[in-house]
């Protein structure tokens, strides 16, 4: 028969899986009230992209900022600045003859978007544009709510994003805007997000040795980021703004590596000016 201490009430005993899910779930629950530390919380990954092909760098810019300032380029001594364009399948087969013709000599062309597409078109768009000399690179359409930086990283140098010192390939461009299928920041607070792209640079540079470009608005920055300035010494920025001007850069970059001036320009719709000589376009593809 069991001995009881007097002024020890006796309680049943606990056992110790009991004991460690308990403390388990208190410490979970914890973790899960950090700012942050839920966005990466198994679960929450949303569905791969349903419409890829209507996603292109500035789709949703235009959307959620306009298209102010129509297809007129910018002044600007053209010895200061280099003429280029962006594309991606809704532009099925690009007449790059004609845009050559017509001043342009550079390209960004999409090429994946998540890990689960690739832009059908890139071939005769990525090797379209250098067959007819132009300096050319290739851009991933970020999803950070579906996969990680870096499994998208990899899976953008495996598809087309990769680099080459040939004096005709720009480093690859990661391209951060408005989310098409839902929340604007997609569902990740502005630490998350910005720890996925330094997830996702840092694997592209680990694969390529570039650091890669980065597009975004200076208005989704702001509202998605905090207007964070990792980025600003090290990432090249592409900025659209469709105006007569480049108006205010995000935090962090004291001046701009391309401005995407319209989305309405002459053939491809997305033009582009490079802010430099020719030389100066021809060392960034150099590194």
């Amino acid at each position: 028969m069991p001995v009881l201490r007097s002024g020890f009430p006796h309680r049943p005993a606990r056992s110790f899986a009991a004991t460690t899910a308990g403390a388990l779930l208190a410490v979970l629950a914890l973790l899960l009230g950090l700012p942050g530390t839920a966005d990466a919380a198994a679960g929450r990954r949303a569905p791969e992209p349903t419409h890829p092909g209507q996603d292109w760098a500035g789709s949703q810019i235009a959307k959620h900022e306009g298209t102010a300032g129509g297809a007129t380029p910018p002044a600007g001594s053209l010895a200061a600045s280099v003429e280029g364009v962006d594309v991606s399948s809704h532009n099925g087969n690009v007449a790059w003859s004609t845009l050559w013709n017509s001043g342009a000599r550079f390209a960004y062309v999409k090429a994946t978007e998540s890990t689960s597409y690739t832009n059908p078109y890139f071939a005769q768009q990525y090797n379209g544009s250098y067959n007819v000399g132009m300096i050319r690179g290739a851009y991933h359409f970020a999803t950070p709510d579906t996969s990680s930086g870096a499994a998208q990283a990899n899976y953008f140098v495996d598809h087309g994003g990769g680099w080459s010192k040939d004096g005709k390939t720009l480093p690859g461009a990661l391209d951060m805007e408005y989310n098409p299928y839902g929340a604007t920041c997609y569902g990740l607070s502005a630490a998350g997000l910005v720890n996925w792209m330094k997830d996702w640079f840092a694997t592209y540079k680990a694969r390529t040795g570039r650091d890669a470009v980065v597009y975004t608005s200076t208005g989704w920055w702001k509202q998605c980021t905090g207007n964070s300035s990792a980025f600003g010494a090290i990432n090249p920025l592409w900025v659209p703004r469709y105006g007569s001007s480049v108006g205010e850069l995000p935090a962090g970059w004291g001046f701009h590596t391309i401005w995407q001036y319209t989305s309405t320009g002459p053939t491809v719709g997305d033009h582009n000016r490079f802010n430099g000589a020719y030389d100066r376009l021809q060392a960034l593809a150099n590194g």
